[in-house]
């Protein structure tokens, strides 16, 4: 089990903005520690939600923020509309294009996905794969 995501950011505010345009949406809430961000998950009858918590963090090391190649992390949305909305969030807040929402031949008929790039580099899947709603083959 995963239990946590880091990613670095040379910039925190414009860090939070774009995260914080979309997280909070998918069940995050926002604590700040030390000048970096941990969205948090929350926990049902203190019963965690057995999903990782995601952090964004200044480089320990003192050196810039890089992305990583191939790196990626992928955050599951509840339909194919909030895939859409959360996408159009991310871009609204200083993220970039990585490829619009929609169908991709590579994976199967119900994942509907969208790819952004946060301020810093780092990619961010936004994805639904709900069999209970349209399909990539009809």
């Amino acid at each position: 089990m995963i239990g946590y995501i880091s990613v670095g950011a040379d910039d925190m505010p414009q860090a939070e903005r774009f995260y914080s345009a979309f997280l909070p949406s998918l069940g995050y809430r926002l604590e700040e520690y030390h000048g970096d961000l941990s969205y948090i998950l929350a926990e049902k009858q203190g019963v965690p939600s057995g999903q990782p918590d995601f952090y964004v963090k200044s480089p320990f090391n003192g050196q810039s923020a890089s992305s990583g190649n191939g790196v990626m992390v992928a955050f599951q949305a509840q339909s194919q509309k909030q895939v859409r909305d959360l996408h159009a969030a991310g871009l609204a807040a200083g993220g970039s294009d990585e490829g619009g929402p929609g169908f991709r031949a590579s994976y199967g008929p119900h994942f509907y996905v969208g790819y952004l790039r946060d301020p810093q580099g780092n990619k961010v899947a936004l994805f639904s794969s709900n069999p209970s709603e349209p399909c990539r083959d009809g």
